[in-house]
């Protein structure tokens, strides 16, 4: 099956686990704990588990929050 190319003005907005991990900087196995401990959160398309954008936006700002109240 082929996929039209996605014209350079239009992002994908809701990525794989795997892709989110990636995006994250952190290892699948993480990013799937990160989901199961609700810190980072997905939506369900059908069967699939999927993470949109301003949910890993929302996870980074998490982990720059416990950053900064671990040096405090």
């Amino acid at each position: 099956m082929t996929t039209a190319p996605v014209p350079p003005t239009l992002q994908q907005r809701l990525h794989r686990v795997e892709v989110a991990a990636e995006v994250i900087g952190v290892g699948r196995s993480t990013a799937y704990e990160e989901i199961r401990l609700g810190r980072l959160r997905t939506v369900r398309v059908g069967r699939r588990r999927l993470v949109p954008t301003e949910y890993i936006d929302e996870y980074v700002e998490l982990l720059k929050q416990e950053a900064e109240s671990d040096q405090h």
